[in-house]
């Protein structure tokens, strides 16, 4: 070996230590493994580098410890490719041979590198790190530390979808803005509160459609058909919204009359897009990710939800008096297209991963209908407690809401008496403010705090959290009754229910079948909200004379439903562990057992039941 043939090693520590790490066993294995790794050899002297059993004089160069060393740092150089034998070789060894001091720098550096990575070896060492590969090193840590480890498959999912979210939530968000301005030009800014409950009858209508499509088409094939519908209706509404102004159908006609069809058609299409469009994303992700992926990318794609509730309407704001109504119209219609060309890519990319769970759900039973989804509702209480953590906190944020637009409406009135242009302005950018305060929040908290929350804390936790946060918030606006108190509050409240509140409940559809996720889940996301905010507007509308009356008897109203989620999130995280750990999705009907006594048919087996009488049946979990 290597050591027999050079000195003892406490002779010389640094040269034995180097050649220890940048040598192997003189047989012809590790031979011809130098060889395969090291430059073509042309010299004597080189090749005699390769020769470690050729014993040299007393007299020779290679025999004096600087020898050993200047040899020893010439085989790690080749194998390493760091220096060419072209330009060493016998000049090299003779110059340390020589030159006595030379070889003591050349040992220190040698040292320094004993944990630099050797390919040619396969020496398992570490390197010194450059400034890009320490600061990439730091940002992987970072990522991990706050969402988990992730490998390069998972990482690309989380953008792919997260970019459609973001067009989805983007283009929302920009047609939202335009929402009230369009139907308030056209028919008139009275008939607003009937459009909105026309708005109902519409998407109620198109709820049923849906339904019906989700058992006719593959998932992914509901973004091109619900994606590819609204960008073709878009289009055409930005078309007519740009006719010249004596057309009913334009935005520059400012004639206004309802019996101008398309500023209804308008808010319909806008209002059925927002509940329709998110809940399939979510359906779908759901169906994507198990349980650990969730906790990870969900509070990324949050994130990316709120920068696209951030860039929308900013869009509408910077762009509508340079480009129009009608161009920003078109530019929402641009992100259904977007939304389409990302799903179709991520299709492409990682396939349907819910076909399976379609074909299993499609042998076990048949399709109940449009209505599946009303049903499988009503017939489990785990869909129950899903539909009051997603909703019923809406009854909280509408009185305080309402509490926070009266106290300010109050307030910059005293400010500014008998200036109401001044007094609206303030109070416009006062809600301007409330805006940006809790999208940045949301946002802030999505990204850097959502994922590790969920992973550190535990889902049964977390779901804790948010009724907890809300509860508290609610007793210091009864303790303190005034502006500043509701502001936070309702910051608090509309922050956590985008970052905190929405992945939660979206994780909570994982032990569910697929007729959940999409059905049940369409009608939870459509009609829930919108039923508990007009449970909010009774109580409100009961107590609007007066301000002080609203946050008294509000705050016990708000109190109460805290209270009752707080239960709800308790029991909701005991079924859900329940269901994770017995296997069991809610939806899925357990295939039929034999009957027993024979009655289900003809048996004709002779086998002999080994379970005996001390069987027990399977435990039923009570979802």
């Amino acid at each position: 070996s290597f050591a027999d043939f050079w000195a003892p090693p406490q002779r010389c520590a640094k040269v034995s230590a180097l050649a220890s790490a940048a040598w192997v066993p003189c047989d012809l294995r590790a031979r011809r493994q130098l060889r395969q790794h090291s430059p073509p050899l042309k010299t004597a002297q080189d090749r005699g580098l390769h020769a470690p059993r050729r014993r040299l004089t007393s007299g020779g160069a290679t025999h004096t410890r600087e020898g050993r060393a200047a040899a020893a740092l010439r085989v790690a150089t080749i194998v390493r490719g760091t220096d060419s034998p072209r330009r060493g070789g016998r000049d090299a060894t003779m110059a340390s041979s020589d030159e006595p001091s030379a070889p003591k720098s050349k040992i220190e550096e040698a040292d320094a590198e004993l944990g630099s990575s050797w390919t040619g070896m396969g020496v398992n060492t570490a390197s010194i790190p450059t400034a890009p590969k320490a600061a990439a090193d730091a940002f992987e840590q970072a990522f991990e530390r706050l969402y988990g480890k992730m490998s390069f498959e998972e990482k690309l999912r989380l953008v792919w979808l997260a970019s459609t979210l973001f067009f989805i939530i983007g283009g929302y968000w920009l047609l939202r803005s335009l929402k009230d301005p369009v139907i308030a030009t056209i028919c008139g800014v009275e008939y607003i509160p009937l459009a909105k409950m026309l708005s109902v009858v519409v998407v109620l209508v198109l709820v049923f459609v849906y339904n019906k499509l989700i058992d006719l088409f593959p998932k992914h094939q509901l973004f091109y058909i619900v994606g590819g519908f609204y960008a073709t209706l878009f289009t055409i509404i930005a078309a007519a919204l740009a006719a010249p102004a004596t057309s009913t159908t334009s935005i520059y006609n400012t004639d206004a009359s309802p019996y101008r069809l398309l500023g209804w058609i308008s808010y319909c299409s806008i209002e059925s897009f927002g509940s329709i469009g998110v809940s399939l994303f979510w359906a779908f992700t759901n169906s994507t990710y198990n349980l650990e992926g969730a906790k990870k990318a969900y509070g990324l794609m949050v994130a990316c939800a709120q920068l696209g509730s951030i860039a929308g309407p900013t869009l509408v704001s910077v762009g509508t008096v340079s480009y129009g109504v009608p161009t920003m119209y078109f530019c929402g219609a641009l992100c259904m297209v977007f939304m389409v060309i990302s799903i179709w890519g991520y299709n492409m990319r990682f396939g349907d991963s819910t076909a399976s769970g379609e074909a299993q759900e499609t042998t076990k039973k048949a399709k109940a209908g449009m209505t599946e989804g009303l049903v499988l509702f009503w017939k489990y209480h785990y869909v129950k407690g899903i539909f009051a953590l997603s909703c019923l906190f809406m009854v909280e944020v509408t009185i305080l809401d309402y509490s926070m637009k009266v106290l300010a409406k109050e307030k910059f009135d005293r400010e500014h008496p008998g200036d109401p242009t001044a007094a609206t302005q303030a109070f416009a950018t006062f809600m301007g403010v409330f805006g940006q305060a809790a999208n940045g929040l949301s946002f802030c908290f999505s990204l850097l705090g959502t994922s590790m929350v969920i992973r550190r804390l535990g889902l049964n936790r977390t779901l804790l959290l948010f009724p907890t946060l809300c509860l508290g918030a609610i007793c210091f606006v009864y303790l303190n009754p005034t502006l500043d108190s509701v502001f936070l509050a309702m910051l608090l409240l509309k922050g956590f229910s985008y970052c905190l509140n929405n992945p939660c409940k979206e994780i909570l559809y994982q032990p569910t079948s697929s007729s959940v996720k999409f059905k049940a889940k369409s009608w939870i996301d459509v009609f829930g909200a919108r039923g508990s905010k007009a449970l909010g507007s009774v109580v409100t509308n009961a107590f609007s004379d007066s301000a002080a009356d609203l946050l008294t008897y509000g705050s016990f109203v708000a109190m109460g439903v805290s209270s009752f989620l707080i239960y709800i999130a308790w029991w909701q995280g005991q079924q859900f562990d329940a269901l994770i750990e017995g296997g069991v999705k809610v939806g899925e009907e357990p295939e039929p057992l034999p009957d027993a006594d024979g009655d289900g048919g003809d048996d004709t087996s002779c086998a002999v039941d080994d379970a005996g009488d001390d069987a027990k049946p399977a435990e039923k979990i009570s979802v």
